[in-house]
């Protein structure tokens, strides 16, 4: 377990964690959607000219399945965890409940041949406990309205299942052309909802804004996904998953300390509960 305190991996963690600050930060400048479109188009703007000179090879046969993850991991955990915090979801909670992706899948081995042991579900009942925890004093405390809940659960389910179809259609694939063809597709998808629903032409090109969404497009779609899968190819896998349940907290203190957002006793001992839990989960017995 000394490789999970490394700089590199807990630079990751850093990472993964700010997405959930920049959503404060972008989300009052434009619409959820729409800002995810800007970030999708600056993904693309810069990898789809990369991949044109190195030519870097696609994923021969598995397009489809590519795109199909890329829609479940991009566009509706995106959109899910966008929306709720638009919605008054705070960025910490928002967190902790996507957070609970590795627990949820975990829950979800059976389907695809794994067997869950004994402790595992141990730890599946103390994360889901933290959750149930964290949940309700946020709720008491701010009022939270369900479709915020129902947004941020959509988010959990649709990483879950594009991690679980990724892992069993499409495991290995260039990196490079993969996230070009998940943000292509993740644009397609995302952009008539934003038509629909949402007023496009209201950004606020303010300096806050354009920080914000060059955040999002160099250091999380591109700097902290390929950074996850080079932690993926020299580390064990359930370590490197084991990662993101450390997301959750770091991102409640940044939260905290940034947006001054309530640290109670009741939440923080559900964070605990969680992390305890998904360490009974993701440890590999000696």
């Amino acid at each position: 377990m000394r490789s999970l305190f490394s700089p590199v991996p807990l630079f990751f963690v850093f990472l993964w964690s700010t997405g959930f600050i920049v959503a404060r930060y972008g989300l009052p400048y434009a619409p959820p959607l729409t800002f995810l479109l800007l970030r999708f188009l600056g993904v693309l703007a810069i990898l789809a000219p990369l991949v044109w000179l190195l030519r870097a090879p696609w994923p021969k046969g598995k397009v489809a399945h590519v795109a199909l993850a890329g829609l479940l991991l991009q566009a509706g955990y995106l959109s899910g965890v966008w929306c709720a915090i638009k919605l008054g979801m705070p960025a910490g909670l928002s967190a902790l409940i996507v957070g609970m992706q590795p627990i949820l899948t975990a829950f979800a081995a059976p389907l695809i041949g794994e067997r869950v042991r004994p402790r595992q579900w141990l730890g599946l009942a103390f994360g889901l406990g933290g959750v149930a925890l964290v949940v309700y004093a946020k709720i008491t405390l701010i009022g939270l309205a369900w479709q915020a809940i129902a947004l941020a659960l959509f988010a959990l389910i649709s990483i879950t299942a594009g991690t679980l179809y990724q892992k069993h259609f499409c495991p290995q694939f260039d990196l490079r052309t993969g996230t070009v063809i998940q943000f292509g597709a993740s644009l397609a998808a995302v952009l008539p909802f934003a038509w629909l629903w949402e007023d496009m032409g209201s950004i606020q090109w303010t300096p806050q804004f354009l920080g914000a969404w060059a955040w999002s497009v160099l250091a999380l779609s591109i700097g902290a996904i390929f950074l996850l899968f080079a932690l993926i190819r020299r580390s064990d896998a359930t370590q490197v998953t084991s990662l993101l349940y450390l997301t959750p907290p770091t991102t409640a203190i940044m939260a905290w300390a940034m947006f001054g957002e309530v640290l109670n006793w009741m939440g923080i001992a559900g964070m605990a509960l969680a992390v305890i839990g998904v360490i009974f989960v993701v440890k590999q017995p000696k």
